[in-house]
């Protein structure tokens, strides 16, 4: 090889690992679990004709690094990442892509164009409809708890208008972790002055024909839910199914993340107790519900398609996601409530109800992802959010921020926190199924699929072959 030939062929190489990194980057940005981004990105080296035996990737929260060597070569490239979302139509459409790419032996040009589009593509919803899906998730979690549909209206504007001011900020560039902080005062403060509406004596100043529609039974649960659309329930899922899955340092990370956001929710929830004095929905107010399992089903699909729409899931997706969210919610309730409650039900607890029915829709997407044409994650996590328990979480840290030596308060703190642990690990466990105790016997056709455009394509000469390089 002259040496015209070698500068080109590195510089092509160069090329090609840089997207190989860009690709991994994008997933990595948009809150793919670990073990997504890594099939991606071999799938991917695989279209970029980059040997398995000497490729070497290393996937990390914050940086990515891939490695091309043999015993005479070796060219490294590294890519930070730092804009982390939540964009499963990102997810979806490189995985698409990169099935495309090695099928219909795409340039580097060409694939590089079609994943900047990726990258740089408008969500699907703007800020308002964003806000006010959010809202309505949160409305549809009220209910989930008990409160009346009167209730889920309030919880549903607080909610609305609180995230609109935390994306407003967002855009602005202040803090994220301040600007949770923010939205969680914010709605709560909002749900907390709705609960005068209802007051005998703001009763007896509105008009007769506003009183029946402004007055609900269940004034305070609207606080219980006006926050939540805070609630991590992606990278908390993210987490647990990253260190199940032995990728420890990542999902260490996601974790500590998550607490964060946790802990700005929960602190701008303890400041608005703190300015109206009160704290009985979060020690004694209950969450058990009373509603038909028609309530609950339609409580789930108005929260899965909420979430779906704060998680940029397409259109087209959203009638299975409210389905999902039916399944996954009803099951929950059935094996967790029961007699006891005063609900029809199993009675067998939260914690085995989450990990039912989070198990049960994630199964079922096994088979839906080959009909729908999307990838396992887009339409299973909307559809378990609903049941992660955000309301444990945040009861958990105020029991603990407001230690003062009451007898009991220890008891509560670690109760909230132990059950919200056990609900988290037991939802992840069961969307983790088909990824890490199942994915040897998922989709043998597809990995039959890969080895053989693999194979065609070495034979092809579209590998990189480091011997062509002089040492």
């Amino acid at each position: 090889m002259d040496e015209n030939q070698m500068i080109c062929s590195k510089r092509v190489l160069r090329k090609k690992l840089d997207l190989l990194l860009r690709t991994g980057q994008i997933l990595m940005e948009s809150s793919a679990d670990t073990s997504r981004v890594k099939r991606n990105m071999e799938r991917t080296a695989a279209y970029l004709g980059l040997p398995k035996e000497n490729l070497h990737m290393h996937v990390d929260y914050y940086m990515l690094q891939v490695n091309v060597s043999d015993e005479f070569h070796s060219f490294s490239k590294m890519q930070r990442c730092d804009k982390h979302v939540i964009n499963m139509l990102a997810i979806q459409e490189v995985s698409k892509l990169s099935w495309r790419a090695i099928q219909e032996d795409y340039s580097l040009d060409r694939y590089e164009e079609e994943l900047e589009k990726i990258a740089h593509g408008k969500h699907y919803y703007t800020d308002w409809m964003i806000a006010i899906g959010a809202g309505f998730a949160c409305g549809g979690f009220c209910v989930q708890f008990g409160c009346d549909w009167t209730a889920f209206f309030y919880a549903s504007i607080a909610a609305i208008l609180g995230n609109r001011l935390r994306m407003f900020l967002n855009h602005a560039g202040s803090n994220i972790y301040a600007n949770f902080a923010v939205a969680a005062f914010v709605s709560t403060i909002l749900a907390w002055l709705s609960s005068y509406l209802s007051t005998p004596s703001v009763q007896a100043m509105l008009p007769e024909f506003l009183r029946p529609i402004l007055f609900t039974k269940t004034p305070w649960h609207p606080l219980l839910a006006c926050a939540l659309y805070i609630v991590p329930g992606v990278p908390l899922i993210n987490a647990v199914n990253d260190l199940l899955d032995n990728h420890i340092n990542t999902g260490l990370v996601r974790a500590m993340n998550t607490m964060l956001i946790v802990i700005a929710m929960a602190f701008g929830i303890a400041l608005t107790i703190k300015c109206g004095g009160i704290d009985n929905f979060v020690k004694d107010l209950s969450m058990t519900p009373h509603h038909s399992f028609f309530e609950y089903a339609l409580a789930a699909a108005i929260s899965a398609m909420g979430f779906a729409t704060i998680y940029n899931i397409p259109y087209r997706l959203m009638p299975w996601i409210a389905i999902g969210g039916i399944i996954c919610v009803c099951s929950r309730n059935f094996i967790n409530l029961g007699p006891a409650t005063g609900n029809i039900g199993l009675g067998m607890g939260l914690v085995v109800g989450s990990l039912c029915g989070s198990a049960l829709i994630s199964i079922i997407n096994i088979k839906a992802v080959h009909i729908l044409h999307t990838p396992h994650q887009c339409i299973t996590i909307p559809a378990v959010i609903p049941i992660v328990p955000g309301v444990l979480m945040y009861r958990a840290l105020y029991g603990f921020m407001e230690m003062q030596g009451v007898v009991g308060e220890v008891t509560f703190a670690m109760f909230n926190a132990i059950n919200g642990s056990l609900v988290l690990v037991c939802i992840a466990l069961g969307v983790a199924i088909p990824n890490i105790f199942a994915r040897k016997w998922i989709a043998p056709h597809r990995r039959a699929k890969l080895e053989r455009l693999i194979e065609e394509r070495r034979m092809r000469g579209k590998f990189v072959d480091l011997h062509n390089f002089e040492i």
